[in-house]
């Protein structure tokens, strides 16, 4: 391990929480003492440093790691996501960046991470206020664990995301120190804070876009103002019309394999000798209990109807992932349902298991305490699958005003503007859980911090290229099975 990695300064955890021991229990002064203190053990300007270990375990080994806990048909539609481009092996190669995080310098200071913090993780989705709001919006590797790797790996992404759209040195430079920054300056605003403050805080869309509306150009602004437009039109009534088609009388989703397969396809003559309808009711009466009584009540005012495995993202591909349609009074009042499969988080084996026996309860948990408003259906259950094996699973809407804005399409202007906002959210998320005033006494008032997570985003960009190589010439070899195009 280099040197500069075992200089760190290990505060104490509360073995309830797997957090920092209660920070009452120390004032505001003692605080800045303790982030003082870390920059004393640890510069700031260490964190600039990434050189792969003579030992470093193979990226692709990794992978093939993940893949043999998921669905076999499914794996090399993974691959084939992740083969596009360098980017896209990024989104997906979470595991082998947190091999790679758990060498880098930290201070030990503990927060609720994110665990796959890049870019394309951060989207706008609707509040239970009916407010459009910007927040981390997959948590499926949350655990608590060192704050620098959540901003890490969110510095690579946009460095990464940059050089794909062929921005120049100078402007991907500007893009991730202006991430850096804010997310720097915000820790600093927060730590100023009560903590009722701390935890009231979100980023509406709304006063975002009217703060910086004077530096967004005439055309940024329409294609803004259009992108919010099309976020509130994102729900289950959209989904009912995308998805699914009249059969008998009832809305039935419509296979489009292998992205989307209905479980009665998948049961094929088994659908006939087994009550799918009553195991299902079941299932959903189980994962009831994990909800807020008030939301309890609204859930059971609709009825199950029909039930597919559907195909998400990048790094997620592969495992096990339904969608659910319920009605309420009738066709025109549906509710979509995701239920996702939850395995142990790319983070435990470096920062320490979860104290949540169930994967889903962990995702969920993580989820309300890093986001500033959460689906008002998030729970969880652990059910057996079509093989019979108990595995775990949270639940959420499939659209509740969810949105992701097209990386791809972005100037340097517009992605800079992107990287601040993430940089924004990530910081409030991180002070939710974490020592804000410890976090912002170590970042300081200088931009030492940022230009140190600059370079290292630029090393690790470079790492991501050497991988993601590797990772094709896997495929070529015939090493790794890849199917494109799904």
């Amino acid at each position: 391990m280099p040197e500069a990695a075992r200089r760190t300064v290990v505060l104490p955890r509360s073995a309830t929480t797997g957090l920092e021991a209660p920070r009452q229990h120390q004032t505001p002064a003692e605080r800045r003492v303790r982030g003082k203190a870390a920059r004393a053990e640890l510069p700031r300007e260490s964190h600039a440093k990434w050189e792969p270990a003579p030992d470093r375990p193979d990226p692709v080994a990794l992978l093939e790691s993940q893949g043999a806990s998921r669905v076999p048909d499914l794996v090399p539609v993974r691959y084939g996501r992740m083969m596009e481009t360098p980017f896209t092996y990024f989104r997906g190669a979470a595991l082998p960046m947190a091999s790679d995080l758990a060498s880098t310098p930290a201070t030990g200071m503990i927060v609720q991470a994110c665990g796959d913090a890049h870019l394309s993780n951060f989207g706008l989705f609707g509040s239970p206020e009916r407010r459009l709001v910007f927040d981390v919006n997959d948590f499926d590797e949350t655990v608590p664990g060192p704050w620098e790797w959540d901003v890490k790996r969110l510095a690579a992404s946009l460095e990464v995301a940059a050089r794909e759209n062929g921005f120049s040195d100078k402007d991907r430079r500007k893009i991730v120190l202006a991430s850096a920054a804010r997310y720097r300056q915000v820790m600093r605003q927060l730590s100023g804070e009560g903590n009722l403050g701390v935890w009231y805080t979100q980023v509406d869309i709304d006063e975002f876009r009217t703060r910086f509306d004077s530096q967004l150009r005439q055309r940024q602004r329409k294609v803004l103002d259009k992108g919010l437009a099309k976020a509130r039109t994102r729900d289950s009534m959209q989904e009912l019309t995308k998805l699914t088609q009249i059969e008998d009388g009832k809305p039935q989703i419509v296979p489009d394999p292998p992205v989307i397969v209905p479980l009665r396809d998948l049961l094929g003559e088994l659908a006939g000798a087994v009550d799918i309808g009553k195991e299902l009711r079941d299932l959903v009466g189980k994962y009831r209990r994990t909800l807020q009584p008030d939301r309890r009540v609204l859930l059971e005012q609709y009825e199950f109807t029909d039930i597919a495995r559907k195909v998400v993202g990048v790094g997620s591909v592969g495992t096990r992932c339904w969608i659910v349609l319920m009605l309420g009074r009738d066709e025109s009042d549906p509710l979509f349902l995701q239920v996702k499969e939850a395995e142990e988080s790319v983070l435990a084996r470096f920062a320490g298991a979860s104290k949540y026996d169930n994967q889903g309860e962990r995702v969920v948990n993580g989820q309300r305490l890093m986001q500033a408003s959460s689906d008002i259906f998030l729970g969880w259950q652990r059910f057996a699958g079509l093989d019979g094996k108990p595995r775990d699973f949270y639940v959420r809407q499939l659209r509740d005003w969810k949105f992701s804005v097209d990386i791809a399409a972005m100037v340097p202007r517009g992605l800079r503007l992107y990287g601040e906002l993430c940089g924004l959210t990530l910081a409030r998320a991180h002070a939710r859980s974490g020592d804000e005033i410890a976090i912002a006494a170590y970042l300081g008032g200088s931009g030492v911090f940022e230009n140190a997570i600059a370079d290292f985003a630029a090393a690790y960009a470079d790492q991501n290229e050497r991988d993601f190589q590797a990772f094709t010439a896997a495929i070529a070899s015939g090493r790794l099975v890849a199917e494109r195009g799904v």
